[in-house]
């Protein structure tokens, strides 16, 4: 049976078994491992946090043995790039998948709930070529992050008004942003392609290692 590893940058155990879960629905004929890191905050906020998470997720990368490929499950994607130069196997993450299955209905964007990982999003869509057709990351309200995961309503909200932004400003499709967000997609009734992140990821790296077999 195919192995994939999910690595949580965030220090959340319950998040990881949520996205692991997640991924697990998406491909049921792999099987998904859940790996939490134990260094990094429960919710990643910012880019230093970010930034910081990386060292991190490289270690678990690189000591994870007997697996086909790896998900860097944080939107930002902390390590997935040295993981990827460096292991024998597939690496993504949720930024890197969602972006090109955002990318596949034209242009996209970003709703979320954390603003001061904004600017690090739209780096990371620069940095992996989607120029254009990316039209930003947006935010809605005011209210804590990790305030609003304890209230359901509340986080619906702001996500669907952040939703709105991303279409008024010309979006085809909208990511749903953070990996402790993955899951709601389902939730918010807009007419719009929402993309979510851990299941894009696990179906990205399906494909991936389907690829590298034939």
């Amino acid at each position: 049976m195919t192995t994939i590893a999910l690595i949580n940058p965030n220090s959340n155990t319950a998040t990881t078994a949520r996205m692991v879960a997640l991924a697990q629905a998406a491909v049921p004929r792999a099987s998904i491992t859940g790996h939490t890191a134990t260094r990094a905050p429960g919710m990643i906020l910012t880019e230093g946090e970010l930034i910081a998470a990386a060292p991190e997720v490289e270690r678990i990368g690189h000591a994870l043995r007997g697996v086909d490929g790896v998900i860097v499950s944080a939107f930002g994607d902390p390590g997935a790039d040295a993981l990827a130069a460096a292991l024998p196997v597939p690496v993504t993450g949720l930024a890197q998948a969602s972006f090109a299955a955002a990318a596949r209905h034209g242009r996209f964007g970003v709703a979320t709930t954390t603003p001061a990982l904004v600017a690090a999003i739209d780096a990371r869509a620069a940095q992996l070529g989607h120029g254009d057709r990316f039209v930003g990351t947006f935010t809605a309200g005011d209210v804590d992050p990790r305030q609003l995961m304890d209230d359901p309503d509340c986080l619906i909200d702001t996500l669907v008004r952040a939703v709105r932004m991303a279409v008024a400003r010309g979006a085809d499709a909208v990511c749903i942003g953070g990996g402790p967000l993955s899951g709601l997609a389902d939730r918010i009734a807009l007419k719009v392609p929402l993309i979510d992140a851990v299941t894009a990821a696990a179906l990205d790296m399906k494909r991936q290692i389907q690829s590298r077999a034939t």
